[in-house]
Protein backbone atom coordinates (compact mmCIF):
# COMPACT_ATOMS: atom_id res chain seq x y z
CA UNK A 1 0.00 0.00 0.00
CA UNK A 2 2.77 2.69 1.18
CA UNK A 3 4.85 1.51 -2.44
CA UNK A 4 1.72 2.12 -4.36
CA UNK A 5 0.99 5.56 -2.58
CA UNK A 6 4.66 6.41 -3.51
CA UNK A 7 4.20 5.61 -7.18
CA UNK A 8 1.15 7.66 -7.31
CA UNK A 9 2.82 10.37 -5.96
CA UNK A 10 5.68 10.37 -8.08
CA UNK A 11 3.48 10.37 -10.65
CA UNK A 12 1.31 13.24 -9.44
CA UNK A 13 5.04 15.15 -9.08
CA UNK A 14 5.90 14.50 -13.09
CA UNK A 15 2.80 15.74 -14.16
CA UNK A 16 2.73 19.00 -12.31
CA UNK A 17 6.61 19.27 -13.38
CA UNK A 18 5.54 18.54 -17.37
CA UNK A 19 2.73 21.22 -16.72
CA UNK A 20 5.24 23.70 -15.31
CA UNK A 21 7.82 23.27 -17.65
CA UNK A 22 5.13 23.26 -20.88
CA UNK A 23 5.96 26.48 -23.55
CA UNK A 24 3.55 29.33 -21.24
CA UNK A 25 3.43 32.85 -22.61
CA UNK A 26 3.95 35.15 -20.68
CA UNK A 27 2.77 38.65 -20.51
CA UNK A 28 4.67 41.73 -19.33
CA UNK A 29 1.63 44.67 -18.34
CA UNK A 30 2.39 48.03 -18.70
CA UNK A 31 1.57 50.95 -16.97
CA UNK A 32 0.45 52.52 -19.84
CA UNK A 33 -2.54 49.84 -20.17
CA UNK A 34 -0.60 47.79 -23.09
CA UNK A 35 0.72 44.10 -22.58
CA UNK A 36 3.47 42.18 -24.53
CA UNK A 37 3.17 38.63 -25.05
CA UNK A 38 6.79 37.21 -24.71
CA UNK A 39 8.23 33.30 -24.20
CA UNK A 40 10.82 34.45 -21.94
CA UNK A 41 12.81 38.06 -20.61
CA UNK A 42 16.35 39.54 -19.83
CA UNK A 43 17.13 42.29 -17.83
CA UNK A 44 19.71 43.94 -19.26
CA UNK A 45 20.84 47.43 -17.39
CA UNK A 46 17.79 49.47 -17.49
CA UNK A 47 15.75 47.76 -20.30
CA UNK A 48 13.89 44.16 -20.09
CA UNK A 49 14.35 42.12 -23.40
CA UNK A 50 11.09 40.37 -23.73
CA UNK A 51 11.83 37.70 -26.55
CA UNK A 52 8.02 37.24 -28.89
CA UNK A 53 8.91 33.62 -29.60
CA UNK A 54 11.11 30.61 -28.03
CA UNK A 55 13.98 30.47 -30.96
CA UNK A 56 14.60 34.44 -29.61
CA UNK A 57 14.55 35.32 -32.82
CA UNK A 58 12.80 38.38 -31.91
CA UNK A 59 12.52 40.71 -28.96
CA UNK A 60 11.73 43.79 -27.88
CA UNK A 61 13.54 45.99 -25.29
CA UNK A 62 11.53 47.87 -22.86
CA UNK A 63 12.00 50.46 -20.14
CA UNK A 64 12.19 48.07 -17.09
CA UNK A 65 10.59 51.25 -15.02
CA UNK A 66 7.16 51.20 -17.66
CA UNK A 67 6.70 47.66 -16.63
CA UNK A 68 3.68 47.43 -14.12
CA UNK A 69 3.95 43.38 -13.84
CA UNK A 70 3.90 40.28 -15.16
CA UNK A 71 1.47 37.62 -15.84
CA UNK A 72 1.54 33.76 -16.85
CA UNK A 73 -0.66 32.39 -19.54
CA UNK A 74 -1.57 28.88 -19.40
CA UNK A 75 -0.83 27.42 -23.06
CA UNK A 76 -4.02 27.80 -25.04
CA UNK A 77 -5.10 31.12 -22.99
CA UNK A 78 -4.76 34.70 -24.30
CA UNK A 79 -5.54 38.26 -22.44
CA UNK A 80 -9.33 38.05 -22.98
CA UNK A 81 -9.96 34.64 -21.63
CA UNK A 82 -7.84 35.40 -18.85
CA UNK A 83 -9.57 38.32 -17.42
CA UNK A 84 -13.08 36.34 -18.46
CA UNK A 85 -13.82 37.10 -14.78
CA UNK A 86 -13.26 40.41 -13.90
CA UNK A 87 -15.88 41.15 -16.96
CA UNK A 88 -18.06 39.26 -15.88
CA UNK A 89 -18.86 40.62 -12.76
CA UNK A 90 -19.29 44.07 -14.59
CA UNK A 91 -16.40 45.59 -13.27
CA UNK A 92 -15.54 48.24 -16.11
CA UNK A 93 -12.06 48.87 -13.99
CA UNK A 94 -11.23 45.33 -14.39
CA UNK A 95 -12.08 45.58 -17.68
CA UNK A 96 -9.38 48.17 -18.19
CA UNK A 97 -6.53 46.17 -16.05
CA UNK A 98 -7.58 42.88 -17.06
CA UNK A 99 -7.79 43.40 -20.91
CA UNK A 100 -4.38 45.18 -21.80
CA UNK A 101 -3.73 46.44 -25.61
CA UNK A 102 -1.29 43.49 -27.02
CA UNK A 103 1.38 45.64 -28.50
CA UNK A 104 3.07 43.02 -30.26
CA UNK A 105 -0.66 42.43 -32.04
CA UNK A 106 -0.63 45.52 -33.14
CA UNK A 107 2.57 45.93 -34.14
CA UNK A 108 2.12 42.53 -35.87
CA UNK A 109 -1.00 43.41 -37.72
CA UNK A 110 0.35 47.07 -38.73
CA UNK A 111 3.30 45.41 -40.46
CA UNK A 112 1.20 42.97 -42.65
CA UNK A 113 -0.89 45.60 -43.80
CA UNK A 114 1.77 47.15 -44.72
CA UNK A 115 4.32 44.35 -45.71
CA UNK A 116 6.98 46.01 -43.23
CA UNK A 117 9.24 44.04 -40.40
CA UNK A 118 7.22 44.05 -37.18
CA UNK A 119 10.89 43.96 -35.71
CA UNK A 120 11.28 47.77 -37.66
CA UNK A 121 8.46 49.01 -36.09
CA UNK A 122 9.39 47.78 -32.56
CA UNK A 123 12.45 49.54 -33.00
CA UNK A 124 10.78 52.81 -34.64
CA UNK A 125 8.56 52.60 -31.44
CA UNK A 126 10.76 52.11 -29.34
CA UNK A 127 13.24 55.24 -30.21
CA UNK A 128 10.05 57.37 -30.83
CA UNK A 129 8.18 57.19 -27.74
CA UNK A 130 9.57 54.08 -25.65
CA UNK A 131 6.55 52.70 -25.90
CA UNK A 132 4.50 55.42 -24.27
CA UNK A 133 0.66 55.42 -25.60
CA UNK A 134 0.18 59.02 -24.33
CA UNK A 135 4.11 60.31 -25.10
CA UNK A 136 3.83 64.01 -26.43
CA UNK A 137 6.92 65.37 -27.82
CA UNK A 138 8.12 69.41 -27.20
CA UNK A 139 7.10 69.85 -30.79
CA UNK A 140 3.52 67.94 -30.79
CA UNK A 141 4.17 64.58 -31.82
CA UNK A 142 1.81 62.34 -30.05
CA UNK A 143 1.33 58.89 -29.11
CA UNK A 144 3.48 55.46 -29.80
CA UNK A 145 4.70 56.47 -33.55
CA UNK A 146 4.91 60.31 -32.96
CA UNK A 147 3.00 61.52 -35.09
CA UNK A 148 2.21 65.17 -35.79
CA UNK A 149 -1.46 66.61 -35.96
CA UNK A 150 -0.97 67.43 -39.56
CA UNK A 151 0.33 64.31 -40.59
CA UNK A 152 -1.82 62.86 -38.67
CA UNK A 153 -4.72 63.93 -40.23
CA UNK A 154 -3.29 62.98 -43.62
CA UNK A 155 -3.49 59.62 -42.91
CA UNK A 156 -6.98 59.61 -41.27
CA UNK A 157 -5.79 59.27 -37.96
CA UNK A 158 -8.37 61.24 -35.73
CA UNK A 159 -6.68 60.27 -32.42
CA UNK A 160 -3.24 59.79 -32.30
CA UNK A 161 -3.37 58.34 -28.52
CA UNK A 162 -5.54 55.60 -29.76
CA UNK A 163 -3.34 52.74 -30.56
CA UNK A 164 -4.38 50.85 -32.93
CA UNK A 165 -4.91 54.04 -35.18
CA UNK A 166 -1.30 55.89 -34.18
CA UNK A 167 0.41 52.37 -34.97
CA UNK A 168 -1.16 52.02 -38.53
CA UNK A 169 -0.92 55.23 -39.29
CA UNK A 170 2.74 55.33 -38.39
CA UNK A 171 3.41 52.10 -40.43
CA UNK A 172 1.66 53.78 -43.44
CA UNK A 173 3.88 56.77 -43.33
CA UNK A 174 6.87 54.83 -42.78
CA UNK A 175 5.75 52.29 -45.97
CA UNK A 176 5.27 55.78 -48.04
CA UNK A 177 9.01 57.34 -47.18
CA UNK A 178 10.25 53.92 -48.04
CA UNK A 179 8.57 53.74 -51.59
CA UNK A 180 9.22 57.62 -51.79
CA UNK A 181 13.07 56.70 -51.26
CA UNK A 182 13.49 53.54 -53.17
CA UNK A 183 13.45 51.43 -50.13
CA UNK A 184 16.81 53.95 -48.87
CA UNK A 185 16.18 52.92 -45.07
CA UNK A 186 18.57 55.69 -43.78
CA UNK A 187 16.79 58.04 -46.34
CA UNK A 188 13.66 57.32 -44.92
CA UNK A 189 13.81 57.10 -40.95
CA UNK A 190 15.86 60.55 -41.37
CA UNK A 191 12.38 62.13 -43.23
CA UNK A 192 10.46 59.83 -40.79
CA UNK A 193 12.62 62.47 -38.14
CA UNK A 194 13.42 66.07 -39.39
CA UNK A 195 10.50 65.90 -42.64
CA UNK A 196 10.91 64.39 -46.48
CA UNK A 197 11.32 68.25 -47.56
CA UNK A 198 14.75 68.51 -44.97
CA UNK A 199 15.91 64.92 -46.41
CA UNK A 200 15.52 66.25 -49.98
CA UNK A 201 17.22 69.94 -49.40
CA UNK A 202 20.14 68.06 -47.78
CA UNK A 203 19.92 64.99 -50.66
CA UNK A 204 20.07 62.30 -47.66
CA UNK A 205 20.07 62.54 -43.64
CA UNK A 206 20.28 66.24 -42.49
CA UNK A 207 23.19 67.30 -40.49
CA UNK A 208 21.31 67.66 -37.50
CA UNK A 209 22.60 65.37 -34.37
CA UNK A 210 18.83 64.85 -33.17
CA UNK A 211 18.52 63.21 -36.52
CA UNK A 212 21.53 61.31 -36.86
CA UNK A 213 21.47 59.78 -33.52
CA UNK A 214 17.61 59.15 -34.22
CA UNK A 215 18.66 56.88 -37.22
CA UNK A 216 21.34 55.32 -36.06
CA UNK A 217 19.80 54.18 -33.01
CA UNK A 218 16.67 52.78 -34.79
CA UNK A 219 19.36 51.22 -37.37
CA UNK A 220 21.49 50.06 -34.66
CA UNK A 221 17.98 48.62 -32.70
CA UNK A 222 17.16 47.09 -35.77
CA UNK A 223 20.03 45.21 -36.46
CA UNK A 224 20.15 43.67 -33.48
CA UNK A 225 17.63 42.04 -33.78
CA UNK A 226 18.80 40.97 -37.18
CA UNK A 227 21.65 39.17 -35.90
CA UNK A 228 20.41 37.64 -33.04
CA UNK A 229 17.73 36.18 -35.90
CA UNK A 230 20.54 35.02 -37.58
CA UNK A 231 22.46 33.37 -34.94
CA UNK A 232 19.39 31.65 -34.24
CA UNK A 233 18.97 30.09 -37.98
CA UNK A 234 22.43 28.94 -37.65
CA UNK A 235 22.62 27.46 -34.39
CA UNK A 236 19.18 25.76 -35.61
CA UNK A 237 20.65 24.31 -39.11
CA UNK A 238 23.65 23.19 -36.53
CA UNK A 239 21.27 21.16 -34.06
CA UNK A 240 19.77 19.58 -37.56
CA UNK A 241 22.77 18.74 -39.09
CA UNK A 242 23.76 19.47 -42.53
CA UNK A 243 20.63 19.80 -45.03
CA UNK A 244 20.87 21.58 -47.68
CA UNK A 245 16.89 21.88 -47.62
CA UNK A 246 17.41 23.61 -44.04
CA UNK A 247 19.79 26.01 -45.45
CA UNK A 248 17.82 26.90 -48.13
CA UNK A 249 14.33 27.63 -45.96
CA UNK A 250 16.66 29.92 -43.51
CA UNK A 251 17.89 31.95 -46.62
CA UNK A 252 14.86 32.27 -47.97
CA UNK A 253 13.85 33.59 -44.20
CA UNK A 254 16.21 35.52 -43.58
CA UNK A 255 15.21 37.89 -47.38
CA UNK A 256 11.41 37.78 -45.95
CA UNK A 257 12.39 39.77 -42.89
CA UNK A 258 14.07 43.44 -44.06
CA UNK A 259 12.28 46.61 -43.41
CA UNK A 260 9.60 46.28 -46.55
CA UNK A 261 9.06 42.71 -46.81
CA UNK A 262 10.63 42.95 -50.65
CA UNK A 263 14.34 42.77 -51.90
CA UNK A 264 15.88 45.64 -50.94
CA UNK A 265 19.42 45.82 -49.66
CA UNK A 266 19.87 44.59 -45.95
CA UNK A 267 20.37 47.18 -43.74
CA UNK A 268 23.70 49.27 -42.82
CA UNK A 269 25.16 49.49 -39.54
CA UNK A 270 25.63 52.66 -37.95
CA UNK A 271 27.78 53.89 -35.21
CA UNK A 272 25.72 54.31 -32.16
CA UNK A 273 25.45 57.46 -30.41
CA UNK A 274 23.38 58.79 -27.99
CA UNK A 275 19.37 59.80 -29.07
CA UNK A 276 18.59 63.12 -27.64
CA UNK A 277 15.03 63.57 -28.97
Amino acid sequence: MKSRIQILACTALFVLSALLTSSATDLAVLHNGFSIRHERRKVIGTITRLYLDGENSSFVDVPTDQIDHFETLAPEASPTTASANPVSRGNSSARTVSQPLDLAELVNAASEIYKLDPDLVNSVIRAESGFNVRAVSPKGAQGLMQLMPQTASELGVQNAFDAKANVEGGSRYLRELLERYDFDLIKALAAYNAGPERVERYGGVPPYYETRAYVARIVRDFNKKKLAQKDGAQAATKKAGPAGASSKANTKTTSKHNPAGTTSPSTPSLTAVSDSR
